[in-house]
C-alpha cells in the first residue's frame, strides 16, 4: 500500500516521520530492568552502551572522550575542530559560550578559520588511547583524503567519516572526488560513514565496505539545513528504512552485518528508545551529551555547519546544563523532560515491552501517535 501523498497535479511526496510522530507499544510480556543488556559491537569493539558521541567541538573534548569511553559508550573526536586547531583552546571554548547570538556566526568562522595542525591529530587521539579506551576520530568527506594517514598512523580504533550527507558517488568537476569503497579496502581500520537518509544512498554505502553508517540528515538541535537548504529527512522513516537496506544487503553479502546508527534528532531519552525500535543498533548524540556539566560548550551546542565560511546551515544553540555525564547517562533523574538517565530509560523501555536485548527490541511494535512535546 503506497504511502504517497499528493502535493499538487505535478508532484507527489511519500508521507515520512519523525521520532515525534511514533510510539512503542507494550507486549504480553514483561521484564525485569536489571535483566536487561543494551550492549552492542562492532567489528572487534564491545560497547557497554548503544552511546556514540557526535564528533562536535561543544560535545568532545579529549577528555570528555576518555569520560565516555570509560562509562561504556564510544567517544569521537572532531579532528577538524578547535583541539587540532589550536595547541590549548579552552579560552576560545569559553569565548564562544559568551557570544552574543548577533556576532555568534561571525566569530566562529575567525576562529575556525586556523589551520589544521596534523601533529596536533596526532596528539590528540594518543591522549585518548592512554587513557586505554576505545580511539575514535571523525573527518569529512572532503579531509579525509588529506588528513587519513595521519589519523590511521596516530592508532585510531575506528575512523569516521562523518558529513552533513555522504554518497558512495560523489561527482566533482573541480576535484578528485573520495573513492570510498577502494578508501575503505586499503585502510586496516573499521570505518563508520554517513549520514545517509535513504535505503538507496545507504545501500550503495554498505557495498563500499563500511562497518557502520549514520543514518540522518539535517535533524540536529544545532542544524539549520531545512530552512537553509530545504532538505530535511525525518528520523523514524529514515532509520527504518537504513535498517530494511542492512536486512537486504546481509542476504545480497552472504551474512555481512552492518550496524545502523542514529545520528540526529536523538535529544532526549524517548527518542534513544525508538531510534533503537525503527532499527538503530546504537545513537549518535550530540545535544543530550552538551548538556552535561563536563562538556566543552558550557551549556552551547554547534556543529560544523555553524561556522561553515560560505554557508552556515548551523547555529549555536542554547541547550543548558542538566547535570553530570554519570548523571545523564545513569541517573538519577531529577526531572521528567528525559534529559537525565538516557540509560535507564532505554532499559527500562526494553523492559517494559518484554524485550532483554537491542536486537530483540527492534522488533518491538510500534504505531503512529503524533505528539507535540512540551
Amino acid at each position: 500500500m503506497s504511502n504517497e501523498i499528493e502535493i499538487g497535479r505535478g508532484k507527489r511526496g511519500r508521507r515520512a516521520f519523525s521520532f515525534d510522530d511514533i510510539a512503542v507499544v507494550p507486549s504480553r510480556r514483561t521484564r525485569d530492568p536489571e535483566d536487561v543488556s543494551v550492549g552492542w559491537q562492532i567489528d572487534a569493539y564491545h560497547f557497554d552502551l548503544p552511546i556514540v558521541a557526535a564528533p562536535m567541538d561543544s560535545v568532545m573534548s579529549p577528555a570528555t572522550a576518555v569520560a565516555l569511553g570509560q562509562h561504556g559508550g564510544l567517544g569521537v573526536l572532531d579532528l577538524e575542530g578547535l583541539w587540532t586547531r589550536y595547541e590549548d583552546p579552552t579560552a576560545l571554548l569559553a569565548e564562544i559560550a559568551q557570544l552574543e547570538p548577533e556576532q555568534a556566526t561571525r566569530r566562529m568562522q575567525e576562529i575556525y578559520a586556523a589551520p589544521i595542525q596534523p601533529e596536533l591529530i596526532t596528539q590528540r587521539l594518543k591522549e585518548i588511547r592512554a587513557a586505554g579506551v576505545t580511539v575514535a576520530g571523525a573527518l569529512s568527506p572532503q579531509r579525509t583524503q588529506e588528513f587519513y594517514q595521519t589519523v590511521i598512523d596516530a592508532g585510531v580504533d575506528l575512523f569516521v567519516i562523518r558529513g552533513t550527507t555522504v554518497s558512495a558517488e560523489h561527482v566533482s568537476g573541480n576535484a578528485e572526488p573520495l573513492n570510498l569503497k577502494r578508501f575503505i579496502y586499503e585502510l586496516d581500520v573499521p570505518v563508520i560513514v554517513g549520514g545517509a537518509s535513504t535505503y538507496t544512498a545507504a545501500l550503495h554505502l554498505m557495498r563500499t565496505g563500511a562497518a557502520g553508517v549514520l543514518v540522518g540528515f539535517g535533524g540536529g538541535a544545532a542544524h539549520t539545513t531545512r530552512v537553509s537548504l530545504g532538505i530535511h529527512a525525518p528520523m523514524a522513516t529514515a532509520v527504518a528504512d537504513v535498517a530494511a537496506a542492512r536486512r537486504d544487503y546481509l542476504d545480497e553479502s552472504g551474512g555481512r552485518y552492518v550496524h545502523v546508527i542514529a545520528d540526529g534528532g536523538v535529544g532526549r531519552a524517548g527518542d534513544l528508545v525508538k531510534a533503537v525500535a525503527c532499527g538503530a543498533d546504537a545513537v549518535m548524540v550530540g545535544a543530550a551529551l552538551a548538556r552535561a556539566e563536563e562538556a566543552p560548550g558550557q551549556g552551547w551546542h554547534w556543529g560544523s555547519e555553524a561556522h561553515h565560511p560560505q554557508l552556515p546551515r548551523g547555529e549555536r544553540v542554547s541547550v543548558g546544563t542538566a547535570g553530570s555525564l554519570a548523571e545523564i547517562l545513569f541517573g538519577p533523574g531529577r526531572q521528567a523532560d528525559g534529559t537525565l538517565n538516557l540509560v535507564g530509560a532505554l532499559k527500562r523501555a526494553m523492559a517494559t515491552t518484554g524485550y532483554s536485548d537491542l536486537k530483540e527490541f527492534q522488533r518491538v511494535e510500534v504505531v503512529v501517535s503524533p505528539y507535540q512535546p512540551r
